[in-house]
């Protein structure tokens, strides 16, 4: 019997079975009828997911990036299959992997992708709150912006500093999309550059200033492909947070390659 691994991305859903890598479109898909396709086919033992979302003992409280039929997606595949199913946000299941590779106990993620999150391990556990929802720092308010987040405000973090916040101001000006890089190299854009950097400063000093990590690891496709941002934080921070907070710190990029999939592994080893 096989062990099924899912992230569910922003843009993609990556899922690996018997050492076998596949992605897909996040929203050509419905999560349960994806998964209920694999089990017909392969015999699945247990079930791990990453997800893009809120998520909380076994139940989706919200799935900004793709359709899921049952919201307490734990019970419906443990009682329908008999198989176990673990699932987590994919920022903790990122911090799981990341957790695993460094020698600090006190280790904050902030990640800019599609969206923008973090997550945040305080003496070698996962601060989660109430709801398993603390450290949606993409939803701190920021700027107003003349379109809504997906989380229904207008103001968030991540309307500035994450793809889906760059492709709304582009669109919004009437301009294609493109990257973070060609954004930067355009005088006409400088205006949507400068949020973008001062946003993600004030994530990085936010997340910093309130948690105190000895380690604030940088990731997500964004910084991925724009490396310069790390530097940008290293040489910006002290200007946005409490001055206290920056000794000792460490600030650095991650070098863990699909770290949430990767996390989603150990939510089997932790349960």
């Amino acid at each position: 019997m096989s062990n099924l691994y899912i992230d569910i991305g922003g843009t993609y859903l990556r899922s690996e079975l018997d050492g076998k890598l596949k992605r897909v479109l996040t929203k050509d898909h419905n999560l349960v009828e994806y998964i209920e396709k694999l089990l017909l086919k392969y015999d699945i033992k247990d079930i791990s997911i990453s997800f893009a979302g809120q998520v909380d003992d076994g139940v989706i409280i919200s799935s900004p990036n793709i359709r899921v039929s049952k919201k307490e997606i734990k019970k419906y595949f443990e009682k329908k299959y008999g198989i176990c199913l673990y699932i987590d946000n994919d920022l903790n299941c990122a911090l799981l992997a990341e957790s695993k590779v460094s020698s600090s106990n006190n280790i904050a993620l902030l990640y800019v992708g599609t969206g923008l999150g973090s997550s945040v391990l305080d003496n070698g556990r996962i601060i989660r709150g109430k709801g398993n929802i603390t450290c949606e720092i993409g939803h701190v308010p920021f700027k107003k912006a003349p379109f809504l987040c997906g989380c229904g405000k207008d103001n968030c973090l991540e309307l500035f500093a994450s793809g889906s916040g760059l492709e709304k101001w582009l669109h919004f000006k009437g301009f294609k999309t493109m990257s973070l890089t060609e954004i930067k190299a355009k005088k006409e854009f400088n205006e949507i550059y400068e949020n973008f950097c001062e946003a993600l400063l004030r994530a990085a000093a936010t997340i910093t200033t309130l948690f105190d990590p000895k380690e604030l690891i940088l990731g997500g496709g964004i910084i991925e492909s724009n490396t310069f941002l790390v530097d940008l934080v290293k040489d910006n921070i002290d200007k946005y947070v409490l001055k206290s907070s920056l000794k000792g710190l460490i600030i650095k990029k991650s070098e863990i390659k699909d770290a949430s999939l990767k996390g989603a592994r150990e939510l089997r080893i932790k349960n």
